[in-house]
Parts: C-alpha cells; sequence; structure tokens
C-alpha cells in the first residue's frame, strides 16, 4: 500500500502494546485465536494501520502479528509500524541488528512506517549518539522504511528543538487524551499545537489512558451518561483525539474483541464532538484530576527490571480503585491476587533502587507512590 499523503490514512490504529492474553499476569500468553478475529473484524471495516514496538508482549507482540496479519493477509493491504528502542543500542551495530530481528519477526519485508521510540531528554541523546536519524534516512532510501517519525514523551520545548533540527520527521506520535490535555507533566495540548506548528502529522497513543478513561469513577461516569445512555466511556476518548485536525492515526490497544467492536462502532461512522461535547469532556476531567489517582497507563516498561519483581501497574490499579471506592475487603484481595497469590513483589518490598523511575514514560515518581500503597495495603 503506498501512501503519497500521509492524511488519507484511515484514521483508526490497531495498537499492539495490549493484545488479549490467556493468562492475564502472562504477556506472553497472547491468545493468537482471539487476536485473529480482532484483526480480521478491524481489517474486515477497511481499517489499516497496526503499531507494534520491539519490547511489546516481551518482544512476541512482533511474531504475533506476523501470525494474526502478515501471513494471511496480502502485504500490500495493511500498514505496519515499529520502533527502534535506544534503550537496546550499545554501538551502532545495534541498530541494524534490532531492524533485521523486526524484520525477522514480524516478516513484513520492510516498515510502512517506523519511530524513534520514547524520544526524551535521556533517550534523545543515545539516539544522537548512534547517529540514527541519519541511519533511518538510509533506510527509507534502501526502501526498507517508507515513512519516519518519533514517538514522544516530553516537553513542548524540547520537541520544537527536536523538529528544527531534524525536519525529516514527518509525523509525531504523542499521549494525547482529554484527561491528559492540561495535564502539566503530559502536556498533550502544548505538543500537539508544536506538532500542527510544524506541519507534522499527529500519531496518538493512550486516547483511553490505558484503559482509564474507559472505567471512569462514579460520578465522571453518570456525566457522560446523562448525556448519551448508549455511548460507551472509551467512546467519548477515542471521538476527543479523533476531533483534532492533522489526525494521521489514532492508536487504541485492545484486549478483547468486544473493546475492537466498541472502537469500530465509534470510529467507523466517525462523528466529531461538538462544543457543547467538548466542554463536557473539560467538566469530566476537571472532575477526575481533584480525585489524587495514579497517572499510570499500564504501559509495564517498569516491570521487567525489577529486582524485587513487583508488578507496579497492578499495585496502581489496586491503589486508584481504593482512592476513588474506598479500600474494603474486595479491594484487600485484588491487592493479594497481584502479590502473594501469583509470587509477586509486595508494595514494602522497594528497595528504592530507581530503575523504574527511569523507565516510566509518564515520570511517575514510583518510589514515593509505593510508599503509599504500602502504608495502605501491606
Amino acid at each position: 500500500m503506498i501512501i503519497n499523503d500521509l492524511n488519507t490514512i484511515p484514521h483508526f490504529g490497531f495498537g499492539l502494546m495490549r493484545l488479549p492474553l490467556k493468562d492475564p499476569k502472562d504477556p506472553k500468553s497472547i491468545d493468537m485465536e482471539q487476536l485473529k478475529k480482532m484483526v480480521d473484524a478491524y481489517m474486515e471495516k477497511g481499517f489499516t494501520y497496526f503499531d507494534t514496538a520491539y519490547p511489546y508482549h516481551k518482544g512476541l507482540s512482533e511474531v504475533a502479528i506476523r501470525e494474526a496479519l502478515v501471513k494471511r493477509y496480502d502485504r500490500e493491504s495493511f500498514l505496519l509500524a515499529d520502533k527502534l528502542p535506544a534503550w537496546s543500542l550499545n554501538c551502532e551495530e545495534d541498530r541494524d541488528r534490532i531492524f533485521n530481528e523486526q524484520l525477522e519477526r514480524t516478516g513484513a519485508g520492510f516498515f510502512d512506517f517506523y519511530l524513534m521510540h520514547s524520544v526524551e531528554t535521556k533517550w534523545l541523546g543515545v539516539y544522537e549518539k548512534f547517529d540514527c536519524f541519519n541511519w533511518a534516512l538510509k533506510k527509507k532510501e534502501e526502501g526498507l522504511i517508507r515513512h519516519f517519525g518519533i514517538s514522544y514523551h516530553d516537553s513542548p520545548e524540547l520537541l520544537e528543538e527536536i523538529l528544527k533540527k531534524y525536519p525529516e520527521i514527518e509525523f509525531v506520535q504523542i499521549q494525547m487524551n482529554y484527561l491528559d490535555w492540561k495535564n502539566p507533566i503530559v502536556q498533550s495540548e502544548k505538543n500537539y499545537e508544536i506538532c500542527r506548528k510544524y506541519g507534522k502529522y499527529v500519531n496518538v497513543m493512550e486516547p483511553v489512558k490505558g484503559g482509564t478513561l474507559a472505567n471512569l469513577p462514579k460520578e465522571e461516569a453518570e456525566l457522560l451518561k446523562a448525556k448519551d445512555p448508549e455511548a460507551s466511556q472509551a467512546s467519548w476518548a477515542i471521538r476527543f483525539a479523533l476531533s483534532h485536525e492533522g489526525m494521521m492515526v489514532v492508536l487504541s490497544g485492545m484486549s478483547s474483541f468486544e473493546q475492537m467492536e466498541d472502537n469500530l462502532n465509534t470510529t467507523k461512522d466517525f462523528k466529531p464532538l461538538n462544543e457543547e461535547e467538548f466542554k463536557l469532556l473539560e467538566q469530566v476531567a476537571e472532575s477526575f484530576r481533584n480525585k489524587p489517582t495514579i497517572g499510570c497507563t499500564g504501559c509495564r516498561y517498569c516491570v521487567d527490571g525489577c529486582p524485587m519483581q513487583i508488578t507496579i501497574p497492578d499495585l496502581f490499579k489496586v491503589m486508584n480503585k481504593a482512592i476513588v471506592n474506598g479500600c474494603d475487603e474486595r479491594t484487600r484481595g485484588d491487592y493479594k491476587g497481584a502479590t502473594v497469590k501469583v509470587n509477586k513483589g509486595i508494595a514494602s518490598d522497594c528497595i528504592k533502587c530507581g530503575q523504574c523511575e527511569e523507565a516510566c514514560p509518564q515520570h511517575l515518581p514510583i518510589r514515593s507512590l509505593l510508599e503509599k500503597v504500602a502504608e495502605t495495603f501491606d
């Protein structure tokens, strides 16, 4: 599929970071049969964009999409995006080693879209040290990459510097949702405005904020239900992202066929938000922000390197339930289910090494947050 104008891509993308699992605690236990059904339903509706990355599902996301998509569909019928991980680069030779491994894992032959993964202050220096931007352009000249971009987790000031320095960047993937639109850390709105200022197409990740905006607290959920009793909470979040100009793709990482169906219903006959609906989501976001919940999206980048085997996102999810609904016996049971029952560390096991905070794209103070979890549950 040759894309000359990135604006012509069907704007709903299939993110491959949260695939359906046979065992919810094992990211390698991908449910391939369910994934194939999801891929088929997605393609049948005329959507084509799939987004994977080297570390997703401990390296098996790329393999899974080979089996569910690449082997089952003509290569020119879909678009595949992949990413180069700075944290796996120790020398220039690693660029080709990883790239070739990705081609082998996916079986794709080439990537329609290729990104520098998680560009931010701590990783930008690695990409520049190993001349990754020029390397990517060479891959593009060789026909192994068709379009080049970055996924981004940092300030609008740094983004502007990058786009000035590297005008060859065609698109920028940013975290953008109605809760983070005014978030002083994520700064979705300002990063979006920088992309528009420099004429870059925008890819949206985390439009539902790792599921947070599909599972709102009761008060905020009732605000949306009063406006449209039939609309799912996730549909409001997807519509928010798609209602902005310059969207190339809004990605959703879907873990079940039901989530896929809901998103397809929202996007196939898409209706942009009107002014009244935008104001309603501002109200919901403001109400939500007044609750001291933890802004974890469940990406799990923090988990693999934890020496104490603490599944941090699972603990934060339970903590958020306690913050919103109170710490009852059911919540305590959820905490045990995420820790001792699966032989994983409890919050107070944290030795404060800090590797989790280095890996967190949300820049959360994970060590101090784990202290609060420990005070509540341990």
